[in-house]
């Protein structure tokens, strides 16, 4: 067996998201601390891994140079929190997205750790200065939100508070490099982060499409995957932009009516769109109901932006956005 790396890597909470966590670190050959208040949610979830990672072995599938065996005996389980942390280089917090409970564990920690531990939330939609506020070890603190499921989908997005030091971003960034994670800076905080903040603006748009007739939903669905997914999967937006067909972005700008490509390229309505939109702010049942995900009426486009703690829209102001039903975020 290779040696391990060089320190411990701790996951607090052995959900779905730690166990994955837990998973890729040790691809990446670290030792991994998985701790969880009950015994027995750390015990399956040791036994999930050991399935998981044996079926990865036997399918061609498992991430990293060692073989599943090796990868399990760096991965222990931990009922003691003091226990946990001793010998850390980062902790990745991943309990359920309840704001008060993950401030009193980043509280607990914050009592424990030393000067050199890298404290990371897994959260999908909380803010740092939410998580962070008044934590003694803040410029060790950053989100490290992670796409589900995290050891199929490379994406992490690193979030900083402001008083995170750059230096917890570089080396938060390096170790994920290092477990064959593909992080991504995300500079300021901000409502959704990136990832969602796209996602939304997409299904927001895919609902209107759908409501206003103009295709069914299976079609729409057709136009992501065998159509945006594909080219997606390879080149970005703004990429797909620089190679487009020279001229592309003054011929369609001259097309009629409020829309246009761009108006599409600039990321806004008309003027005229915006007028119609708030005066006839229409609900999205039927759209939401043909997805399966549950329903929320419309607001107006001028609706001020809300708590975000609610997370009823993160677009306000933006008449390309409306506000539908929210899964519930897997943190």
């Amino acid at each position: 067996m290779a040696s391990p790396a060089a320190g411990v890597v701790v996951i607090v909470g052995s959900g779905l998201i730690g166990r994955s966590w837990a998973m890729l670190f040790a691809s990446g050959g670290f030792r991994v601390k998985l701790y969880d208040i009950e015994q027995q949610q750390v015990t399956n979830a040791l036994e999930n891994i050991r399935k998981e990672m044996t079926f990865l072995e036997q399918s061609g599938s498992l991430k990293g140079s060692l073989g599943a065996q090796d990868q399990l005996s760096l991965i222990s389980g931990c009922l003691n929190i003091q226990e946990a942390v001793e010998g850390a280089l980062h902790i990745q917090e991943c309990v359920p997205e309840n704001l008060e409970l993950k401030k009193k564990i980043f509280a607990q920690l914050d009592q424990i750790i030393d000067d050199q531990v890298v404290l990371s939330s897994s959260t999908s939609c909380l803010l740092p200065s939410q998580l962070f506020a008044g934590l003694a070890h803040v410029q060790q603190c950053l989100v490290a939100h992670p796409v589900n499921p995290p050891y199929y989908v490379p994406l992490v997005e690193l979030v900083p508070h402001p008083e995170t030091a750059p230096a917890t971003v570089d080396r938060t960034h390096a170790l994920m490099r290092k477990i064959g994670q593909s992080p991504v800076r995300v500079l300021k905080e901000m409502d959704g982060f990136v990832l969602n903040r796209l996602q939304y603006a997409v299904i927001s748009e895919a609902w209107r499409l759908v409501e206003e007739g103009i295709v069914s939903p299976s079609d729409l669905d057709l136009v992501m995957s065998d159509g945006l997914g594909m080219r997606y999967a390879f080149i970005g937006p703004l990429e797909t932009m620089h190679l487009n067909a020279e001229g592309h972005v003054s011929e369609g700008s001259r097309g009629s009516g409020a829309f246009s490509c761009q108006t599409a390229v600039e990321g806004r309505m008309s003027a005229e769109t915006r007028q119609a939109e708030k005066a006839d702010a229409v609900p999205v049942r039927a759209p939401c109901e043909a997805t399966g995900l549950p329903y929320r009426e419309s607001r107006s486009v001028e609706s001020p932006a809300p708590n975000p703690t609610t997370r009823d829209q993160w677009g306000a102001g933006q008449s390309s956005w409306r506000p539908g039903a929210w899964p519930q975020p897997r943190g």
